[in-house]
């Protein structure tokens, strides 16, 4: 079964998020693509929530959120013990966070890191798994 992933950005985020749809579905994934869908100014915390809503109710497992810098997507969905949000802004902090936070959701920054490195953050955080052991510990405490 496809895996989908749950992504959403705000307009800040809107022209990488698309990007980063086709490429979750050139890697074979369902993107769940909640929005924003135009240019118009929106507040952020409104679409973490929407990615945290699909995590919770099991639509996803993991999620995509993309804003100017990466950190009020993180900020805002990390407010839910159910995510654990990283903002990555290289294959190195997206290899990491997934290996040892088991981080289940990506935040990016449109304004900050182009379309390659944003395409090789999903690739790696989609591919990488939580490493465990004496990580697995200090991530339950986060939960």
């Amino acid at each position: 079964m496809t895996e989908t992933i749950a992504i959403a950005s705000d307009h800040a985020g809107l022209d990488l998020k698309a990007v980063l749809v086709a490429e979750l579905e050139r890697l074979g994934f369902a993107a769940d693509d909640l929005g924003t869908h135009d240019a118009t100014s929106v507040d952020y915390p409104d679409f973490a929530q929407r990615v945290v809503d699909a995590i919770i109710a099991g639509r996803a497992r993991r999620g995509v959120l993309v804003c100017g810098s990466g950190i009020g997507m993180s900020v805002a969905a990390n407010r839910n013990r159910a995510v654990r949000a990283a903002v990555c802004h290289d294959a190195v902090s997206a290899r990491v966070t997934r290996a040892d936070n088991d981080a289940n959701v990506l935040c990016l920054g449109a304004r900050l890191i182009g379309e390659e490195v944003a395409k090789d953050c999903l690739r790696v955080f989609l591919e990488t798994p939580f490493a465990g052991g004496r990580h697995a510990r200090r991530v339950a405490k986060l939960s």
